[in-house]
């Protein structure tokens, strides 16, 4: 009992000294106001000279507000496409019969007066995110010639031997004299932002350029460069387009046309050609399509699919019909002008008469020069439409690569058309398209128009279309060709409806010879394997 008795009258010493002690805050306030002892204390809670109430903390320890953040993105973030109901943190929270107005339900708020941290109750209600797309973008189709490019890829990755054809890329590598401008650039430290239009030496030289081997003049106020022909494309639709203008196109015609129309709000109005006329485009039928809505015409000689090069005589009548239409434009896109093959002539839309007040001129140095990774072209047209294009390019990228610039002067500077570095190329691009057509043209059924430009083949196969192929099925159109051959003969290439014309597909030749022969060996064997279609009676 004696011990029991020591011990109750411990208990009442300790009891004692607690009233006595004020209990020691972890907080760094310097007021000497206990803690409340019916409430468990918090380092993040600061002191006051009056006695604040605090309700108990039950679920979440929040030390800091970073912390609080990050526990409420993680908390809400994952449930918020799920569903809709409300996930609430207990945290400290002043009386509810304070002046001071509360959080709202969906924010959280951290406030500081007379130096107490006050933290608001919080409710995060998981709403649903509007995932809408611009209706505009939605409109837009995908390129399929990356689409199947990226399949490929993966494929060899996967590591099946695919042999690539799809791609519009030279096989070559840049000109040494024009990798090393680039690399002298970044030893120089020309890494720099440049000018919106590009650096002026760099416009100079197309002005050059153009006038020597297009025929056509222009200041340097009249260039605009970009981050590739593709963005001045892009641009000069934007720019002179408005909703409910109409686009004509020629087709086949390259994947990207239509959609450039579409994001300006323009209708693209197909413009259908025949292989048996070399896919070119026949004035009277332009003549026919045009009308007050017509505001730009886009011409690509050579053309990408078809290889076709307009002569300059078409030209001529296409232009006497332009004349008749002062609102019509032309947008003539010529990336390829320097991959052309003999007997063939290049000839610039703007050089003929009365086409150069409404001729927006697009080239580049991706296919010529085997830049495509440098993602350098340019666009010349009259001031006014360059004005317009580069406000545009200075809201969505500005000037192009610094380095890009320097190896693009490189590059004028190798001579005409390119020099041997370019005739190099094209010379070997023949030997190729030389091949690939006499092998077509042992293939039944098969129609091919001999390209005079550019690396690629467009080539008929709608003879094959309704065929059962075993183990496969139908060849319903140029899409399930392409897969067939992909499945088959382990071959890449891209439908032709993605470029206007579904009875054909693409193969580009942009590959060393041994390549292509592989593929066409392939190729052939997988054809033998299509069943010819029942005669319809």
């Amino acid at each position: 009992m004696k011990s029991c008795g020591k011990t109750h009258q411990n208990r009442r010493r300790k009891r004692r000294k607690r009233k006595k002690k004020p209990t020691k805050s972890r907080s760094n306030s310097h007021s000497d106001q206990p803690t409340p002892p019916t409430y468990r204390s918090r380092r993040w809670m600061h002191k006051s000279t009056t006695p604040a109430r605090f309700e108990p903390i039950q679920q979440h320890k929040l030390p800091t507000a970073a912390t609080h953040a990050a526990e409420l993105s993680a908390t809400t973030l994952p449930s918020m496409a799920a569903s809709t109901s409300a996930t609430s943190f207990s945290t400290p929270t002043k009386p509810a019969s304070s002046s001071s107005s509360s959080s709202s339900p969906n924010s959280v708020c951290f406030a500081r007066a007379s130096g107490r941290c006050r933290m608001a109750s919080v409710v995060v209600r998981a709403e649903a995110v509007d995932a809408t797309i611009s209706p505009t973008v939605s409109a837009l189709r995908p390129s399929k010639t990356m689409a199947i490019t990226d399949q490929a890829t993966a494929l060899r990755q996967a590591g099946v031997p695919v042999i690539g054809l799809a791609a519009g890329e030279p096989d070559f590598d840049t000109p040494h004299v024009i990798a090393e401008a680039g690399m002298n650039a970044i030893k120089d430290g020309y890494t720099r932002y440049t000018p919106n239009a590009g650096t002026l030496e760099l416009r100079k030289a197309i002005c050059n350029k153009l006038q020597e081997e297009n025929g056509i003049s222009y200041s340097p106020d009249q260039v605009l460069v970009s981050n590739g022909a593709k963005q001045c494309i892009t641009q000069a639709v934007l720019a002179v387009c408005s909703p409910g203008d109409e686009v004509l196109i020629p087709a086949p015609y390259w994947v990207s046309y239509p959609e450039m129309a579409t994001l300006a709000g323009a209708t693209p109005v197909i413009l259908p050609t025949s292989i048996s006329e070399n896919f070119l485009l026949r004035p009277e039928l332009l003549a026919s399509k045009i009308n007050e809505k017509s505001r730009l015409l886009i011409l690509c000689s050579p053309s990408n699919p078809t290889g076709s090069v307009y002569p300059k005589e078409l030209l001529e009548e296409i232009a006497d019909i332009v004349k008749k239409y002062p609102r019509l434009l032309v947008l003539s896109d010529e990336i390829y002008e320097h991959i052309i093959y003999q007997p063939a002539k290049h000839t610039s839309f703007a050089s003929l008469p009365g086409m150069w007040d409404r001729t927006l001129t697009v080239n580049g140095f991706s296919k010529a020069f085997a830049m495509t990774g440098w993602r350098l072209g340019y666009l010349a047209a009259p001031k006014h439409f360059v004005a317009a294009c580069g406000k545009i390019q200075s809201q969505f990228t500005s000037g192009a690569s610094s380095i890009s610039q320097k190896a693009g002067l490189a590059a004028l500077n190798l001579g005409y058309a390119g020099g041997e570095a370019v005739s190099t190329m094209v010379k070997a691009f023949q030997e190729r398209r030389d091949y690939l057509v006499k092998s077509f043209k042992e293939l039944p059924g098969v129609k091919i128009s001999e390209p005079q430009g550019a690396f690629y083949l467009f080539i008929d196969f709608s003879s094959y279309y309704g065929s059962e192929v075993e183990g496969f099925g139908t060849i319903k159109d140029s899409e399930s060709l392409c897969m067939f051959l992909l499945e088959k003969a382990q071959v890449a290439l891209v439908p032709g409806d993605a470029f206007g014309d579904d009875k054909c597909i693409r193969m580009s030749y942009a590959a060393a010879l041994s390549t292509l022969q592989t593929a066409m060996e392939k190729i052939k064997e997988a054809v033998a394997l299509i069943k010819p279609r029942v005669a319809a009676k």
